[in-house]
């Protein structure tokens, strides 16, 4: 019922910038927090960050002082804002969108994923 697309993955040199989008659409009647994580080849899925409907943010501390999370709740989308990248940083981004559809039921969707290699 909740579709999400993401765009924005790719090839960046070290220290360089990436921007991220994800946008929900469907039966959406409400959107609660938005959020990115990410998962590198042999490691589990993990958090990058997430923006609740107040806008306030949270950050693994990996990332904190070089992405910015934001959302567009008239749009219902969610951007990562990816700045002085890092090797480390390579990994598939998966976009996260959690609230209620319009016949009242929660929902959680989950982006197909775009990849982000960083190299040089």
């Amino acid at each position: 019922q909740v579709q999400l697309v993401e765009s924005g993955g790719g090839l960046v040199q070290p220290g360089g910038s990436l921007k991220l989008s994800c946008a929900a659409s469907g039966r959406i009647s409400v959107v609660d927090a938005m959020g990115w994580y990410r998962q590198a080849p042999g490691k589990q899925r993990e958090l990058v960050a997430v923006v609740a409907s107040d806008e306030s943010a949270e950050y693994a501390d990996s990332v904190k002082g070089r992405f910015t999370i934001s959302r567009d709740s008239a749009k219902n989308t969610v951007l990562l804002q990816m700045n002085s990248v890092q090797p480390e940083d390579t990994a598939v981004y998966f976009c996260n969108v959690k609230g209620k559809v319009t016949a009242g039921s929660f929902f959680a969707s989950w982006g197909q994923g775009t990849q982000v290699n960083v190299s040089a």
